[in-house]
């Protein structure tokens, strides 16, 4: 019997599998460190614990999208060790903030099931629940991934889709415990800005590029755990479809909402994840721009002091957004890497 994993392929799959990933994580103050330089995120409650405290916290939280990434590389090796590529995101919540000490443990279920034409390949839907220690969820959320069959003439079960909601809605979001926004202060955060001054329809040029470096999405992936063969091993990558390593579409998701600081600086907290699909591959020495659009606001129930605001982020590569670059035709514009729906909380 052979005692190494080569990870599931589609044909392993089954629909309603329970899937419980291994590896427990503590994360330490190390991992907001190291994640603060692959990003050069700036959101002032990930970054101050004085800023933290004042909105009622105990200490700067973990980035949302670095609480994200590492629960989503407890499930690479049960899931898309074997991906040609992730596909796209639905229904994200994130609920209890995690800190410095907090040990993350994950959990999936198989809610889908698709046999690609070409038989090659199949999609599988999954939902994907983080936990801290004290069984608190940190993140659950729906994402569906291209997987290679081990054999192309393996039989295929009857094609099983689950209905996605558009967009997680407003009265569904989690408020973090504790936090109140009464003494925001809007100049250490870096912007006046704030809930009532976002419209809808109102597009943002966020200007500033950031390159990709090879040594650096590969470092970004390995904090992650996120054992994907295509992101680390160029010796059989060489021959693939691409000819070299795809940047992990995580980690373009943090730089673009790194990016999204200059003109959502007070957007301090992603609360929920709509939709999410990465249009085309990135690789080293692609440099990143972003734009957002105000999609809709809501206000939370019972809270004066915040609100929500949904963007759409837009990512592109080798090419600035002055013109707010989207589709050509039915086509999304060739620069565009990443369409990115979401909700994030601002003081009112």
């Amino acid at each position: 019997m052979s005692k190494n994993g080569q990870g599931r392929f589609f044909e392993d799959f089954h629909l309603g599998d329970e899937l419980i990933h291994a590896t427990p994580r503590t994360v330490s103050e190390a991992d907001t460190v190291l994640y603060l330089a692959l990003t050069g995120t700036r959101f002032a409650i990930n970054s101050s614990d004085p800023f933290a405290r004042l909105l009622g916290l105990p200490r700067a939280p973990l980035d949302d999208f670095l609480a994200f990434h590492i629960v989503f590389g407890k499930t690479v090796p049960d899931i898309s060790r074997n991906a040609v590529a992730n596909l796209g995101y639905a229904a994200g919540i994130f609920g209890a903030l995690l800190y410095p000490g907090d040990t993350v443990t994950a959990r999936s279920t198989v809610i889908g099931l698709r046999e690609n034409s070409n038989r090659q390949t199949g999609t599988v839907y999954v939902r994907s629940v983080g936990l801290n220690q004290r069984g608190e969820t940190i993140l659950d959320y729906i994402r569906w991934v291209m997987v290679r069959k081990r054999d192309p003439d393996a039989p295929a079960p009857p094609p099983a889709v689950p209905t996605l909601p558009p967009a997680v809605m407003g009265h569904e979001l989690r408020i973090p415990s504790g936090l109140a926004l009464a003494p925001y202060d809007r100049t250490a955060a870096g912007s006046c800005h704030g809930f009532d001054d976002y419209r809808p329809g109102e597009r943002i040029d966020h200007l500033d590029g950031m390159t990709i470096e090879e040594a650096e999405h590969a470092m970004a992936t390995r904090l992650y755990q996120n054992t994907a063969k295509v992101h680390f091993n160029l010796h059989t990558e060489r021959a693939g479809r691409f000819g070299r390593r795809l940047i992990y579409g995580g980690h373009v998701i943090s730089l673009a909402r790194a990016l999204s600081f200059n003109g959502l600086a007070n957007g301090f907290k992603v609360a929920a994840l709509n939709s999410g699909r990465h249009v085309a591959p990135c690789f080293a020495g692609d440099t990143l721009y972003a734009w957002s659009e105000v999609l809709e606001k809501t206000e939370i129930m019972g809270r004066q002091d915040l609100g929500a605001v949904r963007l759409r982020t837009i990512a592109t590569k080798d090419r600035p957004c002055a013109d707010f670059p989207l589709k050509q035709g039915d086509a999304y514009h060739e620069s565009v890497v990443l369409d990115l729906d979401y909700w994030v909380l601002m003081p009112r």
